[in-house]
């Protein structure tokens, strides 16, 4: 296991779910952070929190990965902080709705192609050149099971997480040699604020995905990451798909107290 103190981490989509739960854990291994989000009070708090786990700096700013212009201002502010980052977490994303493709609308389908995939290319291009240089370092992709298996209502968060993958696969090899691991890290069902975002804010509609089950949390993602992040300089976890044990597959879960159909 490699020594993450002192280590600069960027995570995006860190005010609330994986993403300030990724800050409160790096934190706690002496990790210096930086922390992007739209939501700027929400990640105010998530750097505070993370400062009281234990991180030596946490600094944060304003970002939406789905304006290059966003990306790359925060990118620059990131170039006042440290000439490097160790570890990168493209974490930003979400699902919009759970309309067929006969029903979906355009502005669900634009924000999580936005969000979910062309942000992420946008901030690795951006985060790269305070990487390349530092071998061992890690870019941690957040996917999701949807990238692997489909589902009704799914089409186009589905199409972006198989294209976080093969993302993931290209810059892998297109790094490769220089000493930077590229983690896909895809996750089941997990309870953050992604079914909320989904269904609009309906909390009950939200409630009921995990109704009956016991989900991931998003501390148990956070743990995941560290874990991965700190693997000798010559191991990369390549592609990492964890579910809940409740979650056989995607349309396979097990229920407790239901009642019969």
């Amino acid at each position: 296991m490699s020594n993450l103190a002192n280590q600069w981490v960027l995570i995006t989509g860190a005010s609330s779910g994986f993403g300030a739960a990724a800050a409160q854990a790096f934190g706690a291994q002496g990790c210096n952070l930086l922390l992007g989000a739209r939501r700027v009070p929400q990640l105010e708090k998530a750097a505070n929190l993370a400062r009281q786990a234990g991180a030596p700096s946490a600094h944060f700013r304003a970002l939406d990965v789905a304006q290059t212009s966003s990306v790359e201002a925060f990118v620059d502010w990131v170039r006042t902080l440290t000439p490097r980052v160790d570890v990168l977490i493209n974490n930003a994303g979400g699902a919009h709705g759970l309309d067929t493709v006969a029903e979906g609308r355009d502005e669900d389908w634009e924000a999580m192609v936005q969000s979910n995939l062309l942000g992420l290319v946008r901030v690795t291009r951006a985060a790269l050149p305070l990487m390349v240089n530092h071998p061992g370092g890690t870019i941690i992709n957040v996917g999701s099971t949807a990238g692997h298996t489909a589902y009704e209502g799914g089409s186009v968060y589905c199409a972006c997480k198989a294209g976080e993958l093969q993302v993931s696969r290209s810059l892998r090899l297109e790094l490769c040699g220089t000493g930077l691991r590229v983690v896909s890290l895809d996750p089941g069902l997990a309870e953050t604020e992604f079914s909320l975002v989904r269904f609009k804010n309906d909390a009950a509609r939200a409630h009921r995905v995990y109704e009956g089950m016991t989900p991931l949390s998003a501390e148990d993602i956070a743990e995941t990451m560290v874990w991965v992040a700190s693997r000798p300089a010559h191991v990369c976890i390549d592609e990492l798909l964890i579910k809940p044990t409740d979650q056989a597959a995607m349309h396979k879960v097990f229920r407790r107290n239901q009642a019969p159909a």
